[in-house]
């Protein structure tokens, strides 16, 4: 990077930074509740949270990580954004009216009011875990690995800064990072497109393609098999996204759990009315389909000009290794002074944005779900926000040593970070979506049964990842549900054994309800009743153009 990259970073960090301030000390109360802090309780409009949902949600997973599934498989990685679209919908009509209308704040707080506080204390730490190892972890790395190939500062030091940014914004709580997340966002998309244009641009240099349409078609024609969205059974990336699953199976579990039972996700629109909330969910959903032109594309591009010679050194490790998340940090090292410290610092808010939303989701189930409830009951708001800071401090820091300790060999040397993250939080991702949607809708639903959900179901997703290597499943491989992986072992792709996972515990939730009912066990149902999923119509009409949107390119690129 050149000075005037530097200072095109340092005028965005400044900027950001100057009106979190202001934003804290214009929106801050000294008596302010800890529910104020933490989820900005009725502050938020609905373009902050849309532009928070995204900017908490694109992260160094998507620019690095997707970009590199792009390189390496192409344009079928963009379902995990485009039925994300899809997911924000149904989250928007049937998930949020539920914890608004029974006064969900967060997510352990569900689980206690709907069955007890045995199974909330159990998620409860287990979501902290599973923010810090797999999100922290690998938000940090991927991240730093991508700012450390463009400025040229060492993989340590960056994940030291990117830390300590991100920080910074945290500790102002839920209002500073939801209006913040809308200039992250600008700076997302506009630096996102940049890249892209480049992309384009380069490819009409070496084909004569006049105009960026035109070298989208000669990007499509020239790399055709990097531009179906479904995959059939003999494709080497079958095992990752194995066919019609990604539109009628596991993928919607997969989607359904992150947008609509998360709450570092959900936390956005918990402080919101309905109509806000809803629309805010709307607006996210729209930039969703936006997404993949800004991540998927690029890293479809590196690949087409890697076969006609650009890239030839960049992408190799130092093992000599095609390294895919190497893709868009190539591309970003192209870009002409000013561009790059622009692009340099959409991918920073991306990374930011991110880990202050993790970060902020960890000290509110930690203080509010943990602490409050079996620690210190009878804390202070002003005890429970500072000890919210702390946790900040301390996640990040635990954070920190992890990608440091573990993020080379997890995600390094050729390794996909994105396809990492998607497989391991989908060992949990089955039975906490039961748990939750029988939660919701039937009010038979034990606490007995939450808790086989949750323990059961990581088991089984244990228990199906390596069956495999015991038994032989060849059998499954004609309906699409196993593949050979080359070594004679016929694997269960992941996201079929979500599914799998998925209807075990929903089947076994079903029995153990029915055996506690026969037991007379008392079940403790949500208020819910047909008229808080009514829409309004201005909703309605831009869901309904969405998915005309979405079946029309599903029908472009099958």
């Amino acid at each position: 990077m050149r000075t005037t990259d530097y200072i095109v970073f340092f005028v965005y960090f400044i900027i950001v930074s100057a009106y979190g301030y202001w934003v804290y000390k214009r929106k801050h109360n000294a008596d302010a509740t800890s529910k104020d802090y933490f989820l900005a309780e009725g502050s938020l409009t609905w373009w902050a949270i849309g532009a928070s949902l995204i900017a908490s949600n694109i992260s160094a997973e998507q620019f690095i990580g997707m970009s590199g599934s792009g390189y390496t498989m192409g344009l079928a990685i963009a379902t995990y954004e485009w039925m994300a679209a899809a997911t924000l919908l149904v989250v928007a009509v049937f998930f949020i009216p539920v914890y608004l209308r029974n006064k969900i704040f967060t997510m352990p707080q569900f689980l206690h009011q709907r069955y007890n506080g045995t199974v909330a204390m159990i998620m409860a730490i287990f979501w902290l875990m599973l923010y810090i190892v797999v999100n922290l972890m690998s938000i940090l790395f991927l991240g730093a690995l991508a700012i450390s190939g463009i400025s040229g500062l060492s993989v340590e030091l960056c994940i030291t800064l990117l830390a300590l940014f991100a920080i910074v914004i945290t500790l102002g709580g839920m209002k500073v990072i939801g209006y913040t997340d809308v200039i992250q966002v600008f700076v997302l998309v506009l630096g996102g497109l940049v890249a892209t244009y480049l992309a384009l641009d380069m490819i009409s240099e070496k084909s004569g393609a006049d105009g960026m349409w035109a070298s989208f078609n000669v990007l499509h024609t020239e790399a055709n098999d990097h531009f179906h969205m479904i995959f059939k059974k003999d494709s080497p990336h079958y095992m990752d996204l194995p066919g019609l699953s990604v539109l009628i199976g596991g993928m919607w579990i997969t989607n359904l759990n992150y947008w609509g039972c998360n709450q570092y996700i959900t936390q956005r629109a918990l402080g919101a009315n309905l109509n806000t909330a809803r629309a805010g969910i709307l607006f996210a959903a729209f930039l969703k389909l936006l997404m993949p032109v800004i991540v998927v594309l690029p890293g479809i591009a590196a690949y087409y000009l890697y076969q006609k010679g650009e890239f030839q050194q960049e992408m190799l490790t130092a093992s000599g290794v095609v390294d895919p998340n190497k893709a868009y940090p190539s591309l970003l090292n192209l870009l002409p002074s000013g561009l790059k410290g622009l692009s340099f610092a959409a991918l920073t808010a991306a990374i930011v944005a991110s880990l202050a939303g993790k970060a902020n989701s960890i000290a509110t189930i930690f203080t509010l779900d943990i602490y409050k409830k079996a620690i210190k009951p009878d804390a202070t708001d002003k005890q429970l926000v500072t000890l919210g800071k702390w946790s900040v401090v301390v996640s990040m820091f635990l954070g920190v040593v992890l990608s440091l300790a573990l993020g080379d060999p997890l995600m390094g040397e050729g390794k996909s970070g994105f396809q990492y993250i998607q497989e391991y939080t989908g060992f949990v991702s089955p039975g906490i979506f039961a748990m939750f949607i029988l939660g919701f809708f039937w009010k038979k639903a034990s606490s007995n049964a939450a808790l086989f959900s949750t323990v059961g179901g990581f088991g089984f997703s244990v228990l199906l990842k390596f069956l495999p290597f015991w038994m032989d499943l060849s059998w499954l491989a004609p309906m699409g549900f196993s593949k050979n992986t080359g070594n004679g072992v016929y694997e269960i792709p992941f996201i079929d054994r979500m599914g799998f996972v998925f209807a075990f515990c929903v089947i076994g939730m079903y029995i153990i309800s029915k055996v506690d009912e026969s037991r007379g066990i008392k079940t403790n149902g949500l208020e819910i009743e047909s008229s808080m999923f009514k829409t309004s119509r201005a909703f309605t009409a831009g869901a309904v153009l969405i998915c005309a949107i979405l079946v029309a390119l599903y029908a472009v690129f099958w």
